[in-house]
């Protein structure tokens, strides 16, 4: 059976079918779509006025690369500059080929790019490292907590090393549902309560971020990169199979499954959930240390760096925090081997 005419140009065949509409598109026609509803979530959200500088936190994966193509696209529209920033984690024979496909998108949309690492910024700090440090701690699923907090502060020291005014990241609408189940999973009201919206405005002198992509399901963010041929790194990190996403990931398909609008319902909830006054999170001050935005004294950068030094790498995870007012000797990084056959999960 002839695939039906496209339902915008009515004159090319029609190449899919949107997963949430099932509206008939031609590629050229759902790449147009997909661009235009970036362009409203952006322009409606004023999450990028023009004269912004902004820094793309590219990993090299597919949502980073659809994000840095598609705000390349409309850049001139939205009168802003881009700077690719991305980040090595020193995880080994993962990392430097995710890098080389940023460095091969920064070739081919000739656009600049800086490159920051962990070793450089937290202490001779990798993830290799970390991992190494939390295997026999009983909580190596912890790399995953570790990654996402020094990879966030890597991304906000590297946009601001470029004088960028603004950061953006690819988080497409399935990886915001399943951060809102993995936050009601875990109880975790401070979280549920900062996670509404597409970004944050940049409080206590953090610039603003924001995701453009937010409201995208991670099908057309993968149908875009195959309809716009986009070279993108597609491997797993080697520290991701057990990671409590996962989990979440899952049950996220099978709600998905059992009704399609699941994804965005959650999405949606996040914006709209509001807290009773008892349980809202004090507001933020300054960490003691480094003057970032910080709930307590130290923020959780500097507060997963003091218990890695200390040899202690639990210390500031969960209620391991109680213990961070506790002396402990400091301890250096330990020195590069090759990991051990058992896998180290991330968390």
């Amino acid at each position: 059976m002839p695939a039906p005419q496209c339902a915008s140009c009515h004159t090319a065949r029609a190449a899919l079918r949107r997963p949430r509409s099932g509206q008939a598109l031609c590629g050229a026609c759902f790449c147009a779509a997909f661009e235009a509803e970036v362009l409203h979530t952006v322009l409606a959200g004023r999450l990028l006025p023009p004269g912004a500088v902004v820094a793309v936190g590219a990993s090299g994966g597919k949502d980073s690369t659809v994000l840095a193509h598609v705000l390349r696209e409309l850049a001139p529209r939205l009168g802003i500059s881009l700077h690719l920033v991305a980040v090595d984690e020193g995880i080994g024979g993962y990392r430097d080929a995710a890098l080389a496909a940023v460095r091969r998108q920064a070739a081919r949309w000739d656009l600049p790019l800086t490159v920051v690492a962990y070793a450089d910024l937290f202490g001779g700090w990798t993830m290799d490292a970390v991992a190494r440090s939390t295997a026999g701690s009983g909580r190596s699923r912890a790399c995953c907590t570790f990654c996402g907090v020094l990879r966030r502060r890597a991304l906000e020291e590297g946009a601001r090393l470029v004088g960028a005014t603004h950061v953006v990241t690819g988080h497409n609408a399935d990886d915001m549902a399943e951060t809102v189940l993995m936050n009601f999973l875990r109880g975790d009201a401070g979280r549920l309560a900062r996670g509404g919206g597409l970004g944050s405005p940049g409080e206590g002198g953090a610039l603003p971020r924001c995701r453009p992509l937010q409201l995208a399901s991670q099908k057309e963010v993968v149908l875009y990169a195959h309809f716009r041929r986009l070279d993108y790194f597609s491997e797993e990190c080697v520290y991701a199979p057990e990671a409590f996403r996962g989990h979440a990931r899952d049950l996220l398909k099978m709600l998905e499954a059992a009704r399609p609008s699941a994804v965005l319902d959650l999405v949606h909830s996040a914006e709209r959930l509001a807290l009773a006054p008892a349980a809202r999170p004090p507001p933020p001050g300054a960490c003691s240390r480094c003057g970032a935005l910080a709930s307590r004294a130290l923020c959780q950068a500097c507060a997963l760096l003091d218990g890695l030094n200390r040899g202690r790498p639990r210390l500031a995870i969960g209620k391991g925090r109680r213990g961070l007012d506790e002396e402990g000797p400091p301890r250096e990084p330990q020195p590069s081997r090759p990991l051990t056959s058992e896998p180290v999960p991330d968390f």
